[in-house]
Order: structure tokens, then sequence, then C-alpha cells
């Protein structure tokens, strides 16, 4: 695989979506949960989907219940929740396994090609995690619910971003502005 759109994935409602359908925009791909505390994030993703989308930007938003047990609902009921609480209308996708043995091949191709996450300055949420006791086997793995990889026009990576750095995070609006330049 040399870039996202060699994919296809099912949407939200079990369509099957090539991701070459998104070439020439910049994306961001995030493994997104329901029941996590970080899941307020959908309302900033929302809000840089509307204010980008007219300069071909795109939220792709895959839910994953690999982190303890946050996104137990079925395709339909993370839909229904992600309308009625946060308003999203940008892309979702089927529920998928974004780390472990059947880890999908998209998070796969992701985590292999950017195995670093960009961290919020002065804060490290892999340390966070850890004392609750939570620790990732592998390092490139993902770490939790809201990881962000930004996708260029071109299908590749540009960059990873740690669950905590936010969509409204000057680090991420500045990535995601110069991408669209």
């Amino acid at each position: 695989m040399t870039s996202i759109y060699d994919f296809s994935m099912k949407s939200i409602n079990g369509v099957n979506k090539n991701l070459s359908d998104f070439k020439g925009k910049v994306l961001l791909v995030v493994n997104v949960a329901s029941q996590c505390g970080l899941t307020p994030q959908y309302q900033g993703l929302e809000k840089a989907f509307a204010k980008y989308q007219s300069q071909d930007f795109a939220v792709l938003g895959f839910p994953a219940n690999e982190f303890e047990g946050q996104e137990p609902g079925t395709n339909s009921e993370i839909q229904d929740f992600c309308r009625a609480n946060f308003g999203v209308t940008f892309p979702m996708f089927e529920k998928i396994i974004v780390k472990g043995k059947d880890q999908h091949p998209l998070y796969k191709y992701l985590t292999e090609t950017e195995p670093t996450a960009q961290k919020k300055a002065g804060e490290d949420f892999e340390e966070v995690l850890k004392g609750y006791g939570i620790r990732r086997e592998n390092q490139k793995d993902i770490l939790w619910n809201f990881e962000k990889f930004l996708i260029g026009r071109d299908g590749k990576i540009i960059a990873r971003f740690a669950p905590n750095v936010t969509p409204d995070d000057p680090m991420l609006i500045q990535a995601i502005e110069s991408a669209l330049k």
C-alpha cells in the first residue's frame, strides 16, 4: 500500500466506499468512541469539518472499541449518538479494530507508516494513562480514542497527533491550514 487511497472501507451504514473518492482532499482520520472522556472532541471535529470543507477538507471517523470498551454500540447506535449529541455530518465508517492482532489493514498501514504521534505541548497523555494502569504494548499502536492522522491531498500521511491534541489545538489547526495551501 502506498497511500490511503488504496483502501476500501464500509461506511457506518454499510455502503462500500473507496477512500480514493477523497483524492485531492486533506483528510483527518480519527478513531472515535462515544463513551470516552475525549468524546466531546466530536464537536471540535465537526466544527473543523464545517470550517474547512469548502477547501476540500474532510474528517473521517472510525469507531473502535479497543480502549476500555468505550465504543460498545452498533454502527446504527453510534451514528444516532453522533448526530443527536454532536450534529456530526462528516463521513463516519463502520466500527473497526485499530490495534492488536485483528487490526484493520488501514490502521496497520497508518501506524506502520507514521509510528509516532506528536504530543500536546507540556502534556504527555501516555504518562496520564500509565497513571491509570493503562499501557500500550507496542510503541506504534494507537494510544487511545481520538488519535488523529493528517493526510495530504496526495494520500500520504503528513502527521499523527496524540489523542489529547484537540481539534482546536493551534498545532493541529496550523498543520491543517498548511496542508490546505
